[in-house]
């Protein structure tokens, strides 16, 4: 049996004493961007009370600034679209109908699919084949940004599917090396399409019972990170699996032999590549599959990413923890940052065992948990450890990380360190960055409308309060759209006088 990676017991005690929060830094400190005070309430202070404007690293107010790279009628489509998604009726309305029947009625679903894919799908997806992709790319590249590229499937039962989707993901990477260097960040990649979503919940029952009984032994289990701590949610398992078959074990090094394909594929062409979250039921497998290939390819630089949801309330140990273990063993690992997006699944999941949720009480904690592990890894990046990815849509984070960055001496265009956003959302908060000089990609799901479909699900039933949160960017579009329909009026008027003049001209002898 490979031998079970394991931090120092103590290594967790006074917590945060391996970091320097955020907000330890004076409230007197120069901002990365120098602006003026302003006597009235900025657009980031409306959303945000508590950000002041002498701390405030990046320039929210300057919307001719943030969008001079967006075209009129993105900006018009862009703002319409965002108001649909933080309706709750809308979105209640579109929930029922994807979940009813009526989705199975051909013309019906023939309707709605295209519906979709006029409005929510080419707002938030780069297109349904790469060649719709790249023109995506191409946009966003001449806008100052760079992309992750997302082939946008997941949860898959049979290896033929897995197999089909592995094509798929390492098409994705033979595509991000044909384009120009600078324009793709990252590849991205679900466990749960290259491996049978049954196989995931096995495997993942299997290590929290021998990380309650150390004793139980894995035969198949190669080495890996820290997966779990003490306060990691382990009710999912109550009772001693069965070992797996020596058909789910043949299944399981399938599964492994398709991930360390495109990890070799993505280390080739040294294209970063990381692994997505999910749900507690099935993540200690994810994290099993994503550290155990991290440390077979992440040898000078980070090539595998995994992903750290800071809604759950063991996201700061469970970081802590690999992040340290994989530094004591000399691994590069790297670390995408995020908040979470299965928190009503999560909690009526627990509930339905009789725990608690593991997802943080309220949402200031989920905040002050991001916080403290972005500020961590950005410690690292400074010592030149690991790599990050900090994909946040909270304005203060961005604002808090950006002032770390600096402080710690990251130069902007440090690889190791990239902002992030989902496509369609918070496009004030990426040009903010842009245009403070970080490095920012957009994450680019792509794939037909159907296969995406989940993904939207997700945005909408997962993502409400941050849709809500999409209100700043709404206003910034429409102060905008006024001052350009302004500006043309003001055009148009001067090119009718001048016209006028003209003809008086003409007529005079």
């Amino acid at each position: 049996m490979a031998t079970r990676v394991l931090s120092s017991p103590n290594f967790l005690k006074n917590l945060r004493s391996f970091i320097r929060p955020f907000n330890s830094a004076s409230s007197s400190a120069v901002s990365p961007l120098n602006f003026d005070e302003k006597p009235e309430l900025s657009a980031v202070e409306k959303f945000h009370p508590t950000t002041t404007t002498t701390t405030t690293p990046l320039d929210f107010d300057d919307h001719q600034k943030l969008f001079t790279s967006v075209s009129s009628l993105k900006l018009l489509r862009s703002s319409v679209n965002l108001g649909l998604a933080s309706n709750e009726t809308f979105v209640d309305f579109g929930m029922w109908v994807m979940n009813s029947r009526l989705i199975e009625t051909p013309l019906v679903r023939d309707v709605i699919l295209k519906t979709v894919k006029h409005t929510f799908f080419e707002h938030f997806c780069a297109g349904e084949t790469p060649a719709e992709a790249s023109e995506c790319l191409r946009k966003i590249q001449e806008a100052g940004l760079r992309g992750m590229l997302v082939y946008a499937v997941e949860h898959t039962s049979g290896n033929a599917g897995c197999d089909q989707n592995l094509e798929g993901f390492l098409q994705s990477v033979e595509f991000a090396k044909s384009l120009p260097p600078s324009s793709v960040s990252s590849v991205v990649a679900k466990i749960t399409a290259i491996c049978p979503l049954g196989l995931l919940r096995r495997i993942s029952d299997l290590l929290r019972w021998q990380y309650k009984d150390p004793s139980f032994t894995l035969p198949w289990k190669l080495n890996t990170l820290p997966i779990f701590t003490d306060s990691s949610a382990l009710y999912h398992t109550l009772q001693k699996p069965h070992p797996l078959t020596p058909q789910e074990e043949s299944d399981l090094e399938l599964a492994h032999q398709r991930l360390l394909k495109l990890c070799q594929k993505c280390a080739q062409y040294s294209v970063p590549l990381i692994i997505d979250a999910e749900d507690t039921s099935i993540q200690p497998a994810i994290d099993y599959f994503t550290y155990s290939s991290a440390i077979v390819y992440n040898k000078h630089d980070p090539i595998v990413y995994g992903t750290i949801q800071a809604y759950l309330k063991d996201a700061r140990e469970r970081l802590f923890n690999a992040a340290k273990t994989a530094e004591s063993l000399g691994i590069p690992m790297g670390f995408k940052l995020v908040r979470g997006a299965y928190m009503s699944s999560e909690t009526k999941l627990a509930s339905s065992f009789g725990f608690d949720s593991p997802v943080h009480n309220g949402i200031q904690q989920t905040h002050a948990c991001f916080n403290d592990c972005a500020s961590f890894m950005l410690e690292k990046i400074a010592d030149g450890y690991g790599g990050l990815v900090l994909a946040t849509h909270n304005l203060e984070s961005g604002q808090l990380a950006a002032s770390k960055a600096r402080d710690l001496g990251i130069e902007k265009g440090n690889r190791k360190l990239e902002f992030a956003q989902l496509y369609g959302m918070s496009e004030a908060l990426s040009f903010g960055l842009r245009n403070a000089g970080f490095q920012v990609s957009k994450y680019l799901p792509y794939g037909p409308v159907d296969m995406v479909l989940p993904y939207l699900l997700r945005r909408a039933e997962e993502n409400r309060g941050l849709l809500t949160t999409s209100s700043l960017d709404r206003l910034l579009m429409g102060k905008e759209l006024k001052r350009r329909l302004k500006s043309l009026q003001f055009v148009k008027s001067g090119m009718m006088a001048s016209a006028g003049s003209m003809k008086i001209e003409i007529g005079t002898p």
